[in-house]
């Protein structure tokens, strides 16, 4: 499910963000007349926005390809719109998002799908729409181990980062509030900053999904040095792949596609490839075997952003 070279247009990259800065920055939205798959018909294109350090999920690889288990999603979801529209053709073109552009570059059309770690929540069924949820994960903090931070009371006083534009960032504060810890918050522009900061010492903890943690620190030079908190900020919160809101079409195929891969035998080897299996570039291992709400979850396809519907 690799990507070849040919795969990625920096220069339709560059043109597209062009646009799309012009598009947030005047406030236009970019709506498809036609919808989705109308607009990949025209354009023979299917623009993914990924991420670029959002490890296992979508991240680059050493020769700073997209490569990642949403990325394997979104890359099967590509195959089912070239079988819909008959055009085996259409070519796939990356754009990097942030946490804080994501959502306004799909809105406006610059993106078509984003795949990364997006959590599926309430309140972004106002501005996009999520198909079927391929993880679970709840917000905690990393530290350094020789702080004897492991709590999130313990804490106290401390500077504390997370990344900009992600629900983890609004728990953080809440709970700073609520508890009165009385932190010093920063907001990264990135995960990999977010660890940057703890590992440098300019920040003692950082907020964020429990496997993103994980992951971060599987690639640090020191992964024995640090651990991931037990108490979560918040309950544990599904992944899905992010599409435009009001294309029913473009996304019943998006349902579709990745309902059928969930089911499938498939499905366990993608897991497994990615979560419990050495990861490029580096052969880290994740060792995060499934866990049982997320094989219901896979079972029995859902775009649901109900919390309580994920622990039944």
């Amino acid at each position: 499910m690799r990507q070849n070279n040919g795969e990625i247009t920096m220069h339709k990259t560059i043109r597209i963000f062009a646009i799309g800065a012009l598009l947030i920055g005047s406030g236009i939205a970019c709506a498809q007349p036609g919808g989705t798959l109308e607009k990949i018909k025209k354009t023979h294109a299917v623009t993914i926005g990924h991420r670029e350090s959002s490890v296992p999920f979508s991240y680059y690889d050493r020769d700073q390809q997209v490569i990642g288990y949403a990325n394997d999603i979104c890359l099967h979801v590509v195959e089912a719109i070239r079988q819909r529209l008959s055009m085996p053709d259409i070519k796939i073109v990356y754009a990097p998002v942030t946490s804080s552009n994501r959502i306004p570059l799909l809105a406006n059309g610059t993106i078509d799908l984003e795949c990364g770690s997006t959590a599926n929540l309430p309140d972004r069924w106002r501005q996009v729409a999520f198909s079927n949820t391929y993880f679970l994960t709840g917000t905690k903090f990393l530290a350094k181990k020789s702080s004897h931070l492991d709590t999130i009371a313990s804490l106290k006083g401390s500077t504390v980062a997370s990344t900009a534009g992600t629900e983890n960032l609004k728990y953080l504060h809440q709970a700073n509030q609520k508890l009165g810890l009385d932190l010093n918050i920063i907001a990264a522009n990135d995960h990999a900053e977010g660890f940057l900061m703890v590992e440098t010492g300019r920040a003692a903890a950082f907020v964020l999904d429990d496997v993103l943690l994980a992951s971060l620190i599987a690639s640090s030079k020191d992964p024995d040095g640090y651990m991931i908190s037990e108490e979560e900020f918040a309950p544990a919160v599904p992944y899905g792949v992010m599409v435009r809101r009001n294309d029913p079409e473009f996304k019943k195929l998006v349902d579709d596609a990745t309902a059928q891969l969930y089911r499938s035998p498939a499905m366990k080897a993608l897991y497994d490839k990615w979560f419990t299996s050495p990861i490029p570039p580096r052969d880290i291992n994740l060792r995060l075997p499934m866990s049982k709400a997320l094989a219901r979850a896979l079972a029995a396809p859902t775009d649901t952003s109900d919390l309580a519907h994920y622990s039944k």
